[in-house]
């Protein structure tokens, strides 16, 4: 099973600014919380959003949530700051930095570099804290494999579909939607490119915000076309998409069902009490060695989201 980690159904975004919603963002469902210091914040409110950040963490009550923090990105002149006043303040209990608009591996590896200067000087455990790299141009799509390959640290790719937009001027101001005067799905290769770079090099692949966030049926309808594909998750932008991408990027219970029995039936079947077999019947299905592997996906799927199979399987009797 390819790119098993941390539950990312819902990764929800939260300004740094704003000390009221990095409170709220501690009793919310979302599977991850990125704490954030680029778009979301003014450029004269980012030293103070650092300190806000720092506290939160330091702090807050984040128990089942991966705590992330997205800083600017490097042609900027926060980011050095942003991550040695975060790290150095919060390092302790801090899962990953967010590097946006990532253009090339050399930028993945300054942060790797910069991390593991920090996490030395302060006797943390060397390489703990991960890397998200936000692919939000053309440069970065074109280097996508070299940025997922670009530092064990990283352990996701993310779309970043607004600032894409912009850099390939596309035709459009309603992020993440089908463009009507496009006759398919304007992100499907974007998606997929993003996607296979990630599996190839076994990281999560995790899609990008909807913007119109009271519209929650929209979103849950983008939201399927990623998770079809086997995107890992999608941010969030509102508390009222968060329930929508954790159904949608879980399995539904009938499917997770069905393949924690493949796996059982596979498991007897194949062994010798069960005969040897590599090719078998579970009911009106051929289950085989490939579909133990799509069932893998299924299950680790399921677990992740702490679902409870409800049913199992029992041998024939002889």
């Amino acid at each position: 099973m390819a790119a098993v980690g941390r539950p990312r159904r819902s990764c929800l975004a939260v300004p740094g600014s704003s000390v009221k919603m990095l409170g709220k963002a501690q009793g919310l469902p979302a599977d991850q919380v990125f704490l954030d210091l680029e778009d979301a914040v003014a450029p004269l409110a980012k030293p103070d959003a650092r300190k806000n950040i720092v506290a939160a963490l330091n702090e807050g009550g984040w128990a089942g949530k991966t705590r992330v923090v997205r800083v600017n990105d490097l042609t900027t002149p926060w980011t050095y700051r942003d991550v040695i006043e975060v790290v150095e303040g919060a390092g302790a209990n801090l899962d990953c930095i967010m590097l946006p608009k990532v253009q090339n591996a050399a930028q993945v590896q300054w942060l790797d570099l910069t991390l593991t200067q920090i996490e030395k000087t302060l006797g943390l455990e060397v390489g703990r804290i991960g890397i998200e790299a936000q692919i939000e141009n053309a440069a970065g799509l074109v280097n996508v494999d070299a940025i997922a390959a670009a530092s064990p640290r990283v352990e996701t790719i993310i779309f970043g579909p607004a600032d894409f937009m912009a850099s390939i001027n596309m035709k459009s101001l309603v992020v993440g939607a089908l463009i009507p005067d496009y006759p398919g799905d304007p992100y499907h290769y974007i998606l997929m490119r993003i996607l296979m770079a990630a599996r190839m090099h076994d990281k999560q692949a995790i899609d990008g915000p909807f913007l119109q966030i009271r519209d929650v049926d929209a979103f849950r309808e983008v939201a399927k076309r990623s998770a079809a594909l086997g995107f890992d998750g999608k941010w969030v932008l509102h508390p009222g998409q968060i329930d929508a991408a954790n159904e949608v990027y879980s399995p539904a219970q009938a499917d997770y069902d069905h393949a924690e029995l493949i796996l059982d039936a596979y498991e007897h079947y194949t062994s010798e009490a069960g005969g040897k077999l590599g090719a078998v019947m579970l009911g009106d299905e051929m289950i085989d060695e490939a579909s133990r592997k799509m069932a893998l996906v299924i299950a680790a799927k399921g677990r992740a989201a702490g679902m409870t199979r409800t049913s199992s399987f029992t041998p024939p009797s002889e």
